[in-house]
C-alpha cells in the first residue's frame, strides 16, 4: 500500500467522521409555569381511589352531623385487604382515605381528641383505619394519602383559633405516623349547621381563617413529596363538577396569560351516586361504558382521576361494585392492547424540525421516552407531522403526550387521515394536550396520518404520537 493511498483513506474517514457529526443544536427554552418534581410524579400516577368511610356509612347519609355515637362504627367483616385488591385489579396506582369527614369522627388513635376510633368497643378500642389501609396499599405498591376535613361539625372549638392549632395537630400525626404520604386533599367545605360539643347551632367562618399558607408550609415540611389539593393547596385543583369529565381546554396552568404557576386538574367522582355506601344505591353502580367515558374525559384530557369507592357496613367494597372494577380493569388492558408498533410505520416526516438536528426530529414520538420530542424551530407555531404506514391500518385511539416538564404550549390540534384512494379528511380535532390526550377514531381504513398542531406561545413540542388498533 503506498503513502498517498494510506493517505487518502485517513482523509476519507475523517471526512466521513465530519459529515456523521451532527452540528450541535440548542434545545428549545422551557416555557412559562413549570411542573414541580412532586407534581411531575403526580401526573405520572393518572387514577387512583377515594375511600369514604366513617360513622355516617352506618347512619345511611351522604353528610354525618357530628353527634354520632363513636360505638356505632362496627364492620362486621372489615377487610381493607379486599379494597387494595379491588383497586389493584381496576389499575389504581394509589389510594386517599379520608381520616376524617366533616362529621368529626376520626378513624385512627389520635390524641387530640376523644371522637375517634379509639372509643368504638370495636376492636375493643384499637382499631386503626388508617394504619391498617397505608399497610395493605404498601404491599401491594399502591401510593397512600389522606384526607382531612378542615370543616368538623363535631368539634366545640371549630370556628375558633384553637381549632386550627387542633387540624394542624391532627395533620402532624397523620404525616409522622403512616409513611410516605402522596397526596394531601383539603376540601373546600366551609362551615354550617353542626352539633358542635353538643351545640346544635350553625358556625360560620370568613377569610382567611384556616390560614393556609401556615397549614401547607406544615405539610411540606413533613412530607416534601406530598401534593397539596384543593383548599389552600397550589399543586392540584379541583376540576368543577363531581360528574367525572374534564372541561376543555384544560391549562394546567393557573393562569395561561400570566403562566404564574403549575396547577394541573383532577377529577373526583364516586361510583355510585352518592359518596358513601347506601343500600338503596346497590343498583346505580355505574356501567362499564359510563366508566370508560370518565377515563376518556378525565385523564384523556389531561386530568388525574380520583374515583371514590366506599365501603359498606361490614367494611367491605360490595360485590357489585368489585365486580365492575375488576371488569374495568379489564377492559382498560384490552382498551389499550394493540398499541401500533413502529415496525408498521414506513416513515415520518415533519413540516419542520429544530435545525435539523436528530434528537429533535419527527421519529421521537415514536420512542417511547419521557425526555426526548419532536421540537420545531422557535419561530414556528403551526407545524405537522406525517406518519405513513407500511400497510393500511384500522385505528381505534389516538394519545398524544406533550414533554409537560418544559411547560404547557399546544392549544389545538388537527389529525387528517389519508384514505386508501389517496385523498385526505380530518377525522379528529381537539384543544390543549398536556400531560396526555386520548381521542378515539373512525373506524376507516388509512395509509398515513398527519397531525397539526398549533402554539400561540412557543414553538411546538411533542412527547408522544401513539395509535391502538381495535382491540381483540
Amino acid at each position: 500500500m503506498t503513502h498517498n493511498f494510506k493517505a487518502f483513506l485517513l482523509l476519507s474517514v475523517l471526512l466521513g467522521m465530519v459529515a456523521c457529526t451532527e452540528t450541535p443544536v440548542e434545545a428549545p427554552a422551557p416555557f412559562g409555569a413549570l411542573p414541580t418534581e412532586r407534581q411531575l410524579a403526580w401526573q405520572e400516577m393518572e387514577f387512583y381511589a377515594f375511600v369514604h368511610f366513617t360513622t355516617t356509612t352506618f347512619r345511611d347519609v351522604e353528610w354525618g352531623y357530628g353527634d354520632a355515637d363513636p360505638d356505632e362504627f362496627q364492620p362486621s367483616r372489615y377487610d381493607p385487604a379486599q379494597w387494595v385488591e379491588v383497586m389493584k385489579a381496576a389499575g389504581m396506582k394509589g389510594v386517599i382515605l379520608t381520616a376524617k369527614h366533616h362529621d368529626g369522627f376520626c378513624l385512627w388513635p389520635t390524641k387530640e381528641t376523644d371522637y375517634c376510633i379509639s372509643n368504638s368497643s370495636w376492636r375493643d378500642g384499637k382499631g386503626d383505619v388508617v394504619g391498617d389501609l397505608s399497610r395493605e396499599a404498601k404491599k401491594a405498591g399502591l401510593k397512600f394519602g389522606v384526607y382531612l376535613s378542615p370543616w368538623d361539625r363535631h368539634d366545640l372549638r371549630y370556628s375558633t383559633p384553637a381549632y386550627i392549632d387542633y387540624y394542624r395537630a391532627q395533620l402532624r400525626e397523620l404525616l409522622t405516623q403512616y409513611g410516605p404520604i402522596f397526596e394531601v386533599w383539603e376540601d373546600g367545605a366551609n362551615g354550617g349547621d353542626g352539633y358542635y360539643g353538643g351545640r346544635c347551632e350553625q358556625r360560620h367562618i370568613s377569610g382567611n381563617y384556616y390560614d393556609w399558607e401556615n397549614t401547607n408550609a406544615l405539610i411540606y415540611e413533613l412530607q416534601p413529596n406530598a401534593i397539596v389539593r384543593g383548599g389552600g393547596g397550589l399543586d392540584a385543583r379541583w376540576c368543577g363538577n363531581e360528574s367525572g369529565w374534564m372541561p376543555e381546554p384544560n391549562w394546567a396552568v393557573h393562569d395561561v396569560e400570566a403562566q404564574d404557576y403549575w396547577n394541573p386538574a383532577e377529577v373526583d367522582v364516586s361510583i355510585r351516586p352518592g359518596w358513601f355506601y347506601h343500600e338503596k344505591e346497590d343498583g346505580d353502580v355505574k356501567s362499564l361504558e359510563h366508566l370508560m367515558k370518565i377515563y376518556y374525559e378525565s385523564i384523556g384530557r389531561g386530568a388525574n382521576l380520583i374515583l371514590n369507592i366506599p365501603p359498606n357496613k361490614e367494611g367491605r367494597i360490595h360485590p357489585t361494585d368489585s365486580t365492575r372494577l375488576v371488569e374495568f380493569g379489564q377492559a382498560l388492558k384490552r382498551e389499550f392492547s394493540r398499541p401500533l408498533s413502529a415496525s408498521d410505520i414506513k416513515r415520518v416526516e415533519a413540516s419542520n424540525e429544530r435545525g435539523g438536528a436528530r434528537r429533535f426530529a419527527a421519529a421521537k414520538v415514536l420512542d417511547g421516552q419521557k425526555d426526548t420530542y419532536w421540537a420545531t424551530d422557535d419561530s414556528v407555531r403551526q407545524a405537522s407531522i406525517t406518519l405513513t404506514f407500511r400497510q393500511p391500518q384500522k385505528l381505534y385511539t389516538l394519545s398524544l403526550r406533550e414533554p409537560i416538564q418544559l411547560g404547557q404550549r399546544l392549544s389545538r390540534y388537527v389529525v387528517e387521515g389519508q384514505q386508501t384512494d389517496g385523498q385526505w379528511t380530518q377525522i379528529a380535532e381537539g384543544t390543549t394536550i398536556g400531560p396526555q390526550r386520548l381521542q378515539r377514531l373512525p373506524q376507516t381504513e388509512l395509509q398515513a396520518v398527519r397531525l397539526w398542531v398549533e402554539s400561540p406561545f412557543a414553538c411546538p413540542l411533542l412527547r408522544e404520537v401513539q395509535f391502538y388498533l381495535i382491540p381483540e
